[in-house]
């Protein structure tokens, strides 16, 4: 992949925009990271658009100079989708933040890219409605859509692909397009929408969203347990599913991480024992009557320690320390970086995989606490490391690399949420055979010159 004539390509956009184009020095550092331990890589300019029609002439510009493009949400991506690895232009959608449209009777709503999903959500909240995505990380609807993101209330609401209606794209070439609508269901030819959700701006700029939405709850209670042991756990979450128990959320954390949480949070004080974090949603009566199943199911794997959550401060806090987990788990070891995977397999075979796992890590000698979606089979490692020794990177890493292949064992996927980037794509064939040299068929057709979001998913010359 080459950069094309860059100079010619930053030269016409500055034209475009103006001072909404930087090349300054601390902007492009922003923009050449994300959340994890990947390298970074400056871009050679950051673009600020604040419409579709100039992201469709930053493309057009791109596109003829046959200069890379990266979109850019919020940087808290896990994989390297951001980093501008061939450099080019970084294209940053925040200013692109309005709700365009609510629409109160059919449950959907309209927005640009760079909304965030907490800002949505106070929009919303006179309304009675919400939007239930919850990857923890207050990132884009842009960016959750182009990652296909998932979080705590999966188990319940469904991840981005079921709640992504419609797009309007920008293509490489400039090209203007709208996929789906906002009818609930339609049988129109090929469904480009979900194309595109998951693509990781290897296909195209998601300009607008159209997002489905749910009334918010009457009763919502929370609530943690603890366990002798994962399988536990795991084995309770299994069975309350099989029973058809509608939990809105379901969060493991292993022994590991509960010490990291009550370091980093010292007022949780809570068993340094397997737990699981829940939250039920319903009427007063349905959720009463979720609660008992759950407890007596519980009951038969040794639960304890049950302690409820009925006042909103006292939820909030409790999910703010599992939104935390990540800083949590590092707060083990002064110092440390990490390596963070994550992966999904059938929920049956979940206490079988973190089992396997947790032997992993022993043989490893490494700590990595354990937090998972255990109702969706998903499951997060956070691998601590010291950054100088070299080695530890290296035992790190491939600790990571054995993980993800038990989980293809297992009949799952090497992730579940972080996505592709760089640092899954070595994987790919072995998870999809010979569907990942189609994948590939579909990127050279929408984007013959491989200048969006290059190196990311596949290696294209």
């Amino acid at each position: 992949m080459t950069k094309g004539n860059i100079a010619l390509a930053i030269s016409a956009l500055e034209t475009l925009l103006g001072d909404r184009l930087s090349t300054g020095e601390s902007i492009r550092e922003i923009h050449g990271r994300d959340e994890a331990y990947s390298t970074p890589a400056l871009p050679d300019a950051v673009a600020f658009p604040e419409s579709t029609e100039e992201v469709s002439k930053i493309m057009k510009i791109c596109s003829q100079f046959q200069v890379p493009v990266v979109p850019f949400g919020i940087g808290t991506s896990l994989e390297g989708h951001v980093i501008p690895i061939h450099g080019g232009i970084s294209v940053d959608t925040s200013r692109m933040n309005k709700v365009l449209e609510i629409h109160e009777s059919d449950l959907d709503a309209v927005v640009q890219p760079g909304v965030s999903r907490t800002q949505l959500n106070d929009e919303l909240r006179a309304s009675g409605l919400m939007f239930t995505v919850d990857p923890g990380a207050d990132a884009t609807l842009g960016g959750m859509a182009a990652t296909r993101a998932s979080g705590t209330n999966t188990v319940r609401y469904g991840t981005m692909r079921e709640n992504v209606m419609a797009l309007e794209v920008v293509l490489p070439d400039g090209t203007i397009i709208q996929t789906g609508s906002r009818a609930r269901k339609s049988s129109a030819g090929y469904d480009l929408t979900h194309l595109f959700v998951g693509s990781e701006g290897t296909l195209g700029i998601i300009t607008e969203l159209t997002v489905r939405l749910f009334g918010q709850p009457e009763t919502i209670l929370a609530a943690t347990c603890s366990y002798e042991t994962v399988d536990d756990a795991v084995n309770t979450v299994i069975m309350a599913i099989q029973m058809g128990i509608p939990l809105a959320r379901v969060e493991l954390l292993d022994e590991m991480q509960m010490k990291g949480m009550n370091i980093f949070n010292p007022d949780l004080n809570l068993p340094e024992k397997p737990h699981l974090f829940l939250e039920y949603h319903g009427s007063g009566a349905s959720v009463q009557e979720q609660v008992e199943l759950f407890k007596g199911v519980g009951e038969e794997f040794g639960v304890s320690d049950f302690a409820w959550a009925t006042k909103v401060e006292d939820r909030n806090r409790l999910w703010a320390a599992r939104h935390n987990a990540y800083y949590a788990g590092k707060s083990l070891r002064k110092g440390c970086e990490s390596v963070v995977t994550d992966c999904c397999v059938p929920v049956s075979e979940l206490a079988n995989c973190i089992s396997r796992t947790k032997e992993l890590i022993q043989d490893a000698g490494m700590i990595a606490p354990i937090v998972g979606h255990v109702g969706d089979g998903n499951f997060h490692l956070l691998i601590l490391f010291d950054p100088k020794d070299p080695d530890e990177f290296v035992r790190a890493k491939s600790l990571a690399s054995e993980v993800n292949r038990v989980a293809l064992s297992f009949g799952g996927t090497v992730t579940g949420e972080h996505g592709v980037g760089t640092g899954k794509k070595e994987y790919m064939l072995e998870e999809h055979g010979n569907a990942y040299a189609l994948m590939a068929t579909l990127k050279r057709a929408i984007d013959p010159n491989n200048i969006m979001n290059p190196g990311k998913i596949f290696d294209i010359s």
